[in-house]
């Protein structure tokens, strides 16, 4: 709580740091652009922000930076898991060309820039508050600090929904701004844990939420075990919205708002069976609003399709930097400086894909998939369709973050059951055009054969411009990469039998 303050002497204060702020700013040798990058973890805010239509997730600070700046419409994750997400946006590169973190819970192997060190070697101050790159080992690698910044964590917070104490993402923030050389300008990481799970029950009705306004989406079955547990979910992102809005009024204060680019986005989807960790769309389409003062016309929505990894070789470019080498996204600088909406320069294809995330098959054994995504479809190829997509039954479906949701679908089983746990074909091609929450699997319908084959063979050239080991016919170079995650007894102990039954029937 802040100290007892009268009106009048809250204003004074209030005016004479702004006063102080705009000093400081205006003095500031350097003026390049500084850059807040605010990421939520699990939140499917494509679909669950008031910006993109929502009115059961309150989302009025995240559209406070859609409205005074550009909102996105078709943005992507090469991977719809933590880590492999988050080492695309840190080093520009798809999760496929990067070695080891294509894995969740994985390494982060040396040899990779990241954005924030270049930043920071040219001049910037950096920092962190929160998640960064995760879950996995950077240290392993030879990296002493989290990729995405030195950490700026001692303020904590009590969390409404979950009555405990969480990282002050805002205050942890402020206090940066307080400590950052102000003739440099500054480039801050603000990572949400929200709404990752685990939830309070009920925490979204005690918080007024009201169940019968929830959007059940068509691959969840309409009960109030689902409502209730997507209520819970609201409340956290609304949690993390609170903090968009805190950060801006520190940017004011300090008189940096107009000269701060505010990049807000999420690394997947949200943490439900069928959707985190899946090559549904709502497993990797992302939200994005990118505010920049007068530089940027407010109000603007691009349809070009973003892929995060376009983030990195983007900041380098406002920081009047080369775009590193290594390199593979394109800068959005054409796109956020330009006048118009829509299609500005018609970016309409993207690639999908992912290997291991979590363990819960034999031998730690992937998932292996690649997508392609155009205007109108989806094309998915799984490499192993024999493999359980969510993990093997007997691991509870280890791929699946534990929820009241998820146990509704285990109990209720048949359809449901079968989209989020059951095995998949080899093929799938969804009309997202008509079916966006990727339900009718058009794979088989005859009507559609010439475009599957026109997209599958577009992917693979694609996958193997970019390298892609398991396009270019190398694939076990997955398989051995090393995951750092915990197992439970459970899962240990399921193993050790498969792996004496296998060494049985080897001797057999």
């Amino acid at each position: 709580m802040l100290p007892h303050l009268s009106i009048r002497s809250f204003l004074f204060c209030w005016l004479c740091g702004s006063i102080m702020g705009f000093a400081t700013a205006a003095e500031r040798t350097d003026s390049r652009p500084n850059i807040l990058f605010i990421i939520f973890d699990d939140w499917n805010g494509s679909t669950h922000a008031g910006a993109y239509g929502c009115t059961w997730v309150k989302t009025p600070n995240f559209d406070r930076v859609a409205r005074e700046g550009i909102l996105f419409r078709n943005v992507f994750t090469s991977n719809p898991k933590c880590s492999p997400c988050r080492a695309t946006i840190l080093s520009g590169r798809n999760t496929w060309q990067l070695n080891e973190a294509v894995n969740h819970n994985g390494l982060f192997p040396a040899g990779f820039e990241v954005y924030p060190d270049l930043l920071e070697e040219s001049g910037y101050s950096v920092g962190l508050t929160g998640k960064g790159w995760g879950p996995g080992d950077f240290r392993a690698c030879g990296r002493t600090r989290n990729p995405a910044g030195p950490s700026f964590d001692d303020l904590k917070i009590e969390v409404p929904a979950k009555g405990i104490n969480s990282r002050d993402y805002a205050g942890n923030f402020a206090a940066f701004l307080e400590q950052r050389s102000k003739e440099k300008p500054f480039c801050f990481w603000m990572g949400f844990h929200e709404p990752h799970r685990s939830y309070e029950y009920g925490s979204g009705e005690r918080l007024g939420k009201d169940l019968s306004e929830i959007d059940v989406p068509k691959f969840f079955p309409d009960t109030e075990i689902v409502r209730r547990d997507m209520a819970d979910y609201a409340v956290e992102v609304e949690w993390g919205d609170q903090h968009i809005g805190r950060a801006i009024e520190a940017l004011s204060a300090a008189g940096e708002l107009e000269n701060t680019v505010i990049v807000v986005t999420s690394d997947h989807g949200m943490p439900f069976p069928f959707v985190k960790g899946q090559i549904h769309e709502d497993g990797f389409h992302l939200p994005l609003a990118i505010r920049w003062g007068a530089k940027v016309n407010g109000g603007r929505e691009v349809l070009d399709f973003i892929n995060v990894r376009d983030l990195a070789p983007t900041f380098l470019e406002l920081a009047g930097l080369e775009v590193h080498a290594q390199m593979t996204g394109k800068s959005l600088e054409n796109i956020l400086l330009s006048t118009e909406s829509g299609w500005i320069e018609n970016r309409d294809t993207m690639l999908v894909g992912k290997e291991r995330h979590d363990i819960g098959r034999p031998f730690d054994q992937g998932f292996p998939v690649r997508a392609l995504r155009n205007k109108d479809f989806l094309y998915v190829h799984n490499f192993h369709p024999e493999r359980w997509p969510a993990g093997n039954p007997e691991t509870d479906f280890g791929n699946c973050d534990p929820s009241p949701t998820k146990e509704a679908i285990k109990a209720l089983g048949g359809h449901f059951y079968d989209l989020s746990f059951g095995l998949r074909p080899a093929d799938e091609l969804y009309r997202i055009s008509h079916d966006p929450q990727c339900v009718d699997n058009l794979a088989n319908d005859l009507a559609f054969h010439d475009v599957m084959e026109q997209m599958q063979s577009q992917m693979m050239s694609m996958l193997r411009e970019e390298g892609d080991p398991r396009a270019l016919g190398k694939p076990e170079v997955f398989d051995n990469y090393h995951y750092v995650g915990g197992r439970t007894k459970g899962y240990e102990t399921w193993l050790k039998k498969v792996e004496e039954e296998k060494l049985k029937n080897l001797r057999n």
